[in-house]
């Protein structure tokens, strides 16, 4: 009986192949030309002798019969960077590719490029050809030439003598790279250091980190996966932490998408004309730190966009700290918070502000309380907001607005208007019509804004004139 069943089981098993074998089914060929979801294919950056992502173009075939379209193939044939799959199949060469009535099909492609140039475009097309007429999809893909600098458990990897990079060689870091104690790294203009999961870079003690961009010559720190989505999401590495005496002096720099940008931790830093945005937890975390800022804009940061903790000196200046984080509604999402405390463990520790000095700045989010203070007892608490637009609410803000002699010719609870500020698309100027437009108060040690235009008296507050 049961030998019945198995070849009764196989005999309509070996039907059901016959009928649905392609063989069986006539192919024409195209009367019409194919359309495709995009002409034009762009990969984003790749790193030399790094294969790519994989992309997708689709073919539709819009005749009410079935075809077999006679050639797809790369233009650069075996010599190009790039590589096809259709149908299970990796090559360069396709022929008789068959597409059913009012379907479609992948093309699945890759780079795995070879350049030694700083930076190259790749281009190369797919050729379709049929009697309809041949037609092509353009690829193209900017390739970089990097360094890897791979540091694991058994071989970690410490920078030990005073080191420069420039911009000839992109950097991806595998890895904690560490420099090490009173050593100096300067990175030049328009350098960029890419950090693969997870990775991140130390900064020893009494170390120096100077990174010296310029407008549109930036230095950028961020993950390694170079699809643009990557920088506006969170954890792609894990931040830059700066020890005890350490010091960080950025300029013209992006900070974007990974755990905590900067952590300085009883160290200090100097920032100017500045971008941090899109991290899980803070994009800076200070703990009894020494931050001097002018025109550094924040955004999408889990706890806070500036974390202060153990006190410590801030003087913030024509600043943007803003903050819509919606990743993960049960994080605080702050603009800025600060405490005289901090929590190592099961121990904490307290700290005094010497200072907090916040002037002409934007501190807004989409929760109650952008700026939030959380002064404990016993403890130091110096802060000056003058000349800011801050959303404020009175019962959890940590601090009087009305009639406190700390808060200065400030605006409360008014919509900047920022242009945008979804970080997709982030453009933290404000419109005509903010009310941050000629607010602010003029300091001649800040003459022009992030974007080097100079400022009018009375300023704009923010970062942006």
């Amino acid at each position: 009986m049961k030998t019945k069943h198995i070849l009764f089981f196989g005999f309509w098993l070996a039907l059901f192949v016959i009928s649905c074998n392609r063989d069986d089914i006539s192919f024409d060929t195209p009367s019409q030309k194919l359309r495709f979801s995009e002409d034009t294919l762009v990969l984003d950056t790749v790193y030399n002798q790094v294969r790519s992502e994989t992309y997708a173009v689709k073919i539709y075939n819009n005749e009410n019969k079935d075809i077999a379209i006679p050639k797809i193939y790369l233009e650069g044939g075996a010599n190009s960077q790039y590589r096809l799959n259709l149908d299970g199949k990796s090559g360069t060469d396709f022929t008789n590719i068959p597409l059913r009535k009012k379907d479609s099909l992948y093309i699945f492609v890759e780079i795995a490029p070879n350049s030694s140039a700083t930076e190259a475009i790749a281009e190369d097309r797919i050729q379709i050809e049929s009697p309809a007429g041949n037609q092509h999809i353009t690829l193209l893909s900017v390739v970089q030439n990097v360094d890897f600098i791979i540091s694991t458990e058994d071989n970690p990897k410490i920078i030990t003598d005073n080191t420069t990079w420039n911009n000839s060689k992109a950097k991806i870091i595998y890895g904690n790279l560490k420099l090490a104690d009173g050593k100096s790294l300067t990175i030049s203009e328009g350098t960029k250091v890419y950090f693969h999961k997870d990775a991140n870079l130390k900064i020893g003690k009494n170390a120096q980190l100077i990174a010296n961009g310029n407008l549109g010559k930036e230095v950028i720190f961020r993950g390694d996966r170079n699809d643009a989505r990557h920088d506006t999401l969170p954890l792609n590495w894990g931040g830059i932490q700066l020890e005890q005496g350490a010091i960080a002096n950025l300029n013209y720099t992006k900070i974007l998408g990974g755990t905590t940008g900067l952590e300085l931790n009883n160290a200090s830093a100097n920032i100017k004309n500045t971008i941090i945005h899109t991290f899980q937890e803070f994009g800076i975390l200070g703990i009894n730190a020494t931050v001097n800022a002018e025109n550094l804009v924040m955004n999408n940061c889990g706890q806070a966009a500036l974390g202060a903790f153990k006190g410590g000196n801030y003087n913030l200046l024509h600043s943007t700290f803003i903050n819509y984080w919606d990743l993960n509604g049960a994080l605080p999402g702050y603009a800025i918070y600060a405490t005289n405390e901090y929590k190592s463990g099961s121990t904490t520790e307290q700290g005094a502000f010497s200072s907090f000095n916040l002037k002409n700045s934007i501190v807004y989010s989409d929760r109650n309380n952008a700026l939030f203070f959380k002064p404990t007892s016993g403890q130091t608490f110096n802060y000056l907001i003058e000349n800011c637009l801050l959303k404020y609410e009175t019962s959890s803000a940590g601090f009087a607005y009305e009639n406190n002699a700390w808060v200065k010719n400030s605006i409360k609870n008014e919509d900047p208007k920022f242009e945008n500020y979804f970080t997709e698309k982030l453009n933290l100027r404000v419109k005509a019509d903010s009310p941050a437009k000629t607010k602010g108060k003029y300091d001649s040690s800040s003459p022009k804004d992030i974007l080097g235009i100079s400022r009018t008296n009375p300023p704009t507050i923010g970062a942006y004139q």
